[in-house]
């Protein structure tokens, strides 16, 4: 017993001995110094040890507290941050530098709304104060800008953290005529890189009993944060696809939610080619997004072939969540070519009247990593063969696209 007693003492007194030893008892000017320039050269895990021990012992010294949760708040530790910031505002109402760092804290985790009801709050107390005063317009401006469909959609792409997808997808058509039906199908490899998204695609056709498949390449290229490209080029060996198709377009961010397109696509066929000149005029208004596009195909012979393609979407949680509606009307921009006495007619479809209406759904699962999408569509269309005569096809799709890093 006297043996179990002497232990516990000695236990306690070595105890006591360790917390003396590891208690603050330095200079806590001197030491907050110290951490301050640790936590500037990027080492702010051992700034933070040093600023919760002289805590320890003099939990009143506000500037080691707004450093303490400045360093929580550069890494991304916003709760933690949140914390120690509220401790001196709750007490100093009237600490400029910890209103400000708190309501940067909640800038940086995105919480706008927040930030702004410090900021008010902020004023109430330090009403001549300049700074707060243009934090609090810059917060205005940050709400207005994230509720932009535009800014929504740039949100959605860049907090994906997928850099690879692949997808499947399928679509069949039927027709009024004695047409036989048509299926459409492919694979396609999506890779985000730090200049863009590169997407190989293999398509595959089957049209007038015949089959066809079409290998092909998308690159879209970012130059700048408003300022980006599209370029695609695709080979096929089979009579229902043009034998070389290329094109190119840039895209350019306009003010007030617009952008603007201008490129074009040319067409290689075994006896012929066209050149399509296209391009966009984009607009984003609350959940809706609209983007016209003209066709336009200069021929010596022909004169000038025009078609318009009209898409409206309504985004829903996200940009990749919305119901769309998508409109043609002039010629077959699509080259669903056509063959007569065993002569295709690519070249000539081009100046064919079309109408077609598509209505599009896609949606996610909850984790964002598996995407499906569907669409319907009915078309109207002149016979290559018989000028003023026109047949109804009606087609249907779905595909399906996984997300991983």
């Amino acid at each position: 017993m006297i043996k179990r007693l002497l232990l516990i003492f000695l236990v306690l007194i070595t105890l006591h001995s360790i917390g003396q030893e590891t208690s603050y008892s330095g200079d806590p000017d001197a030491s907050f110094f110290k951490a301050r320039d640790l936590a500037f050269a990027g080492n702010r895990a051992s700034a933070r040890d040093t600023l919760k021990r002289i805590l320890d012992k003099y939990p009143d010294y506000t500037d080691v507290r707004n450093l303490l949760a400045k360093t929580y708040s550069w890494d991304e530790e916003y709760d933690a941050a949140r914390l120690e910031f509220n401790r001196v505002t709750s007490k100093e109402r009237k600490n400029s530098e910890a209103w400000i760092g708190s309501i940067k804290n909640e800038q940086y985790a995105k919480n706008y709304l927040i930030a702004l009801g410090l900021a008010n709050k902020a004023l109430m107390y330090l009403p001549e104060n300049q700074e707060l005063a243009v934090l609090n317009q810059d917060i205005v401006q940050q709400i207005e800008d994230q509720q932009l469909l535009q800014n929504r959609l740039k949100d959605t792409k860049l907090e994906d953290e997928s850099t690879q997808a692949f997808t499947v997808y399928t679509e069949a058509e039927v027709f009024d005529r004695e047409l036989d039906p048509m299926y459409y199908g492919g694979l396609e490899y999506q890779k985000k890189t730090k200049w863009g998204v590169l997407i190989p695609r293999l398509n595959y056709n089957r049209r007038f009993n015949i089959n066809g498949v079409q290998a092909e390449v998308d690159a879209y290229p970012r130059f700048s944060k408003s300022l980006s490209g599209y370029l695609n080029y695709g080979y096929s060996g089979d009579p229902i696809f043009p034998k070389h198709r290329m094109g190119g377009e840039l895209v350019k961010e306009l003010p007030k939610a617009m952008e603007a397109s201008l490129g074009f696509r040319h067409l290689v066929f075994e006896q012929d080619a066209a050149t399509i000149l296209t391009g966009t005029f984009g607009l984003y208004r609350g959940n809706y997004y609209a983007v016209l596009r003209p066709y336009m195909v200069p021929d010596a012979r022909k004169g000038l072939g025009i078609s318009g393609n009209l898409l409206v979407r309504k985004y829903l949680k996200d940009g990749n969540n919305y119901w769309g509606v998508n409109l043609v009307y002039g010629f077959d921009t699509e080259l669903n070519q056509f063959i007569v006495n065993g002569q295709l007619l690519a070249e000539t479809l081009l100046y064919l009247e079309s109408q077609r209406l598509r209505l599009e759904y896609q949606f996610t699962n909850k984790k964002g990593n598996n995407q499906y999408k569907a669409n319907l569509g009915v078309n109207r269309q002149e016979l290559a063969f018989s000028s003023g005569s026109f047949f109804v096809s009606v087609t249907a799709g779905i595909a399906y696209q996984v997300k991983f890093r």
